[in-house]
């Protein structure tokens, strides 16, 4: 649960940091996310597409919300 949401949410802020950089996304993932994850490329991109999914985007609210009442 939230041991997973807070890896994806870690994994897209490496990513949001380094894109506009011009990197590639193989790039972003040897460079800084694989070293500190040690996930594949293809757990990789269904991470990123995951992200834009309303499914992810609802459950990401919850849990912030959830965090927000403590």
């Amino acid at each position: 649960g939230r041991s997973y949401y807070y890896r994806i949410k870690d994994i897209l802020d490496i990513y949001d940091e380094h894109a506009p950089s011009g990197l590639s996304n193989r790039e972003i993932l040897r460079r800084f996310i694989w070293p500190k994850y040690h996930i594949c490329e293809k757990t990789f991109y269904n991470i990123i597409n995951a992200s834009a999914s309303d499914r992810y985007l609802n459950q990401a609210r919850d849990m912030d919300s959830q965090l927000n009442i403590w």
